[in-house]
């Protein structure tokens, strides 16, 4: 059987390809990418199959380039997953807490575990491009006294003991992947519930507003919003919005409509909810 061949952002041990096995299973080629933007390049000239891509945490907000990205280069959505993240602190196997004197981790992975840090202020905390690559260096490079913040899958991966688990500020805290496409997957219509969608209204009074009571008015649930500068257009915005529906007939009557009431109209991709 071929693998399916899975681009993310970050390596081996990293949430994103906790999300990878998640979603397809433990069969799969991973291709490790340094960017976003690497993702979606790997989707275009086909040495990927499929990419994941975080799009918004529940503490941090949306991750607002990858709304470009996704659409500029005309990738489709086909799914979603949500991850409840979990930074542990991790450190070489024998180690301890007073062997530690820096802690390197993405910068958002720092961001929230800051108050963790604030009772161990003669740890310094080095910000690096992804949260298990400290735990692969950590491994390759017997660094005694560095810890990493990463996800316990690392730690299995690379060998090492983790020291605090969970030490996150909030404890809720819920990262949002899509799954990515260079060709739309065609689900049967009775699967389809959700939808991203993107368009463009004039600057008319109350424009937005006319177009998501036709929206509530098809009986859709707006999930998610989110406002984005026209590039090429100063001043003027772009919407990306998900919905959710009980009955795809409905979603049909809405891309309908909105293509005759908005600019730009674009449907990014039909998918299952995975919050059912």
């Amino acid at each position: 059987m071929e693998l399916i061949k899975v681009a993310i952002q970050g390596i081996k041990g990293s949430n994103h390809h906790q999300v990878a096995t998640d979603f397809f299973g433990d069969d799969i080629e991973l291709l490790e990418c340094n960017s976003f933007d690497a993702v979606v390049d790997n989707l275009l000239i086909g040495t990927a199959d499929k990419g994941i891509m975080a799009i918004e945490n529940s503490i941090a907000g949306s991750i607002i380039p990858n709304y470009n990205l996704v659409y500029h280069n005309n990738i489709h959505v086909i799914g979603e997953h949500y991850l409840n993240i979990h930074h542990n602190l991790m450190v070489m196997k024998g180690k301890s807490f007073d062997d530690v004197q820096e802690v390197h981790s993405h910068p958002m992975a720092l961001l929230q575990c800051k108050e963790f840090f604030k009772a161990h202020p003669q740890i310094k905390l080095v910000e690096s491009v992804d949260t298990a690559e400290t735990a692969k260096r950590i491994k390759d490079e017997n660094l005694e006294h560095i810890g990493a913040i990463a996800p316990k899958m690392a730690a299995d991966l690379y060998d090492l003991d983790i020291i605090a688990d969970n030490i996150q500020t909030i404890v809720n805290n819920s990262t949002r992947f899509i799954i990515l496409k260079k060709q739309n997957k065609v689900l049967p219509e009775e699967e389809i519930n959700k939808a991203s969608l993107r368009f463009i209204t004039d600057h008319k009074r109350g424009s937005l507003a006319t177009v998501l009571n036709v929206m509530s008015d098809c009986n859709m649930n707006l999930t998610k919003i989110q406002s984005l500068p026209v590039i090429e257009t100063p001043w003027k915005y772009a919407f990306f919005v998900d919905v959710t529906f009980d009955k795809y007939e409905h979603f049909a009557k809405t891309k309908s409509l909105m293509q005759i009431m908005a600019e730009d109209f674009k449907v990014l991709g039909e998918y299952k909810n995975a919050l059912l």
